[in-house]
């Protein structure tokens, strides 16, 4: 039986490594380049970015902010790119959590920021400045958790699709991708896909734990990182299953429902913790008629009512007419990931609407596909190396492939459409809906569906490199000039 390092020190997959680094790369060096021209030739619509107040508590921090450094141009022109949601997380960093909107940001970002900034970064306070080392440090974070997030979902894409060519591909789409300003952003979008899709890499690879350990800090990232313990209970429901019904064995069906079960609450207990943090700093202690609205709710949930009082969040609240040009501007992203959840439903409905239980004994379970998978992937990809004639799992149809093969991705490839469905309508239904080019862009299924359709349809794999290019043009003149863009 062939080895994890056998896999991993694969000559393609090697070539393939080298080449989305130089992708991932090159990407930023041209989102830095076109950031560099827009705000050499446009005047920012709002020119308050460098201003810095004093924090409201902590004297260290406001004497360094004061203090006179060597390069001041330096330092204004990287604090200058602090704009929309940087200004909350490079003041998180800075002063902690001191208005009770900033707590719509949750804490890993800017934890790192501060880190960074307070350790390696430390020398470059004399020369550029407190706030700007802040802000440089977040710019590195974001660009090398982008770099990683890349290699991870390549390597997720190599264990789901089998093959390294559509795997590839995909990749650098990630590279590419329409929200890609943010992801060299002080924003946490590459930070949460790091974690996210690492975590997803770690789970399909069998290290539950590790995979678990990734999803909770997602979920210290972003909000939304709490939504992949649904993998961990998918997993779990199809591992009890198999142990009841193939395995005919109930202690082990405890002991995996169990396991499943402090596995999904250790991946909620880091945003449950903050809400908690929130609860304490702005509720406990206060006189009750001083009391915000959400602190005497039965579950005085913080996150939900800054998302809907200071934003507008919620259900059917930005169904206007006046929000249509946004409802635009987000439909690209939302008629990919659509179509990419109608593509894989239609690849075996069967099984999909099932969730995958089988009631057939011989079917081939859920449990064994993910167990099976890291030792099929090195088989599969030797023999693409003497042979062109296997068709990659991103092309399956009923016509080209057997069905126990078909069945068995259409199973694996159920809790990522169901993340991706369950997000699909949170964006349309009920957050800002042009936020959608970004909250989607983590999404692997998109660029897997992507990544066939630029294999098997190049009129339309056109139209989807053309609709990364322009919404990397806009995004990075819009978004470095402080206009509204998602």
């Amino acid at each position: 039986m062939p080895t994890r390092s056998s896999t991993i020190n694969d000559p393609s997959r090697i070539s393939h490594t080298g080449i989305l680094l130089r992708t991932a790369i090159a990407s930023r060096i041209v989102l830095l380049t076109l950031t560099v021209i827009w705000r050499s030739i446009i005047s920012p619509y709002d020119t308050s970015a460098s201003i810095n107040p004093s924090c409201l508590s902590s004297t260290t921090t406001t004497a360094a902010a004061n203090a006179t450094v060597l390069f001041p141009r330096i330092a204004d022109a990287i604090e200058n790119g602090v704009v929309w949601d940087s200004v909350y997380f490079v003041r998180i960093a800075q002063c902690g959590y001191e208005y009770e909107q900033t707590y719509a940001f949750l804490p890993l970002l800017p934890f790192c920021i501060s880190l960074l900034s307070r350790t390696v970064l430390q020398p470059l306070v004399p020369l550029v400045g407190h706030r700007a080392v802040l802000a440089l440090s977040g710019y590195i974070l974001s660009n090398i958790s982008f770099f990683f997030a890349a290699l991870f979902l390549y390597r997720l894409s190599v264990i789901i699709l089998k093959d390294p060519e559509a795997s590839l591909r995909a990749s650098i789409l990630f590279c590419f991708n329409p929200a890609s300003i943010f992801y060299s952003s002080i924003y946490s979008e590459s930070l949460y896909a790091l974690l996210s899709i690492g975590g997803l890499y770690f789970l399909m690879s069998g290290a539950n734990n590790l995979a678990a350990l990734w999803f909770a800090f997602s979920g210290c990232a972003r909000s939304n990182g709490v939504l992949n313990a649904g993998y961990i209970g998918f997993q779990t429901m199809h591992q009890a299953y198999d142990a009841l019904f193939l395995q005919k064995n109930p202690f082990l069906v405890f002991r995996v429902l169990i396991s499943g079960i402090l596995r999904c609450l250790f991946i909620f207990v880091p945003f449950v913790a903050f809400q908690a943090y929130g609860y304490f700093n702005l509720c406990d202690g206060h006189h009750l008629e001083k009391l915000r609205p959400w602190c005497k709710a039965k579950i005085p949930l913080l996150y939900n009512f800054i998302q809907s009082h200071y934003w507008g969040v919620g259900f059917l609240k930005y169904f206007q007419l006046k929000q249509l040009p946004n409802f635009l501007l987000a439909s690209p992203i939302l008629s990919i990931a659509l179509c990419s959840i109608i593509h894989y439903v239609k690849l075996h409905p069967k099984v999909f609407f099932s969730l995958g239980f089988q009631v057939d004994p011989k079917t081939t379970s859920f449990l064994e596909t993910q167990t099976s998978t890291v030792n099929r992937e090195d088989q599969a990809l030797r023999r693409r190396k003497h042979s062109k004639q296997e068709v990659g799992l991103t092309s399956l149809s009923t016509d080209n492939v057997s069905v126990d093969k078909l069945e068995r991705f259409s199973i694996i490839i159920i809790p990522f459409v169901l993340h991706l469905g369950f997000m699909v309508a949170t964006a349309f239904f009920v957050m800002h809906v042009q936020v959608s080019t970004r909250f989607l862009s983590s999404s692997p299924p998109i660029y897997w569906f992507a990544s066939y359709v630029l294999a098997s349809h190049k009129g339309w794999g056109y139209l989807i490199w053309s609709y990364c290019a322009v919404y990397i043009l806009i995004g990075s003149l819009l978004f470095s000039n402080f206009y509204p863009f998602t």
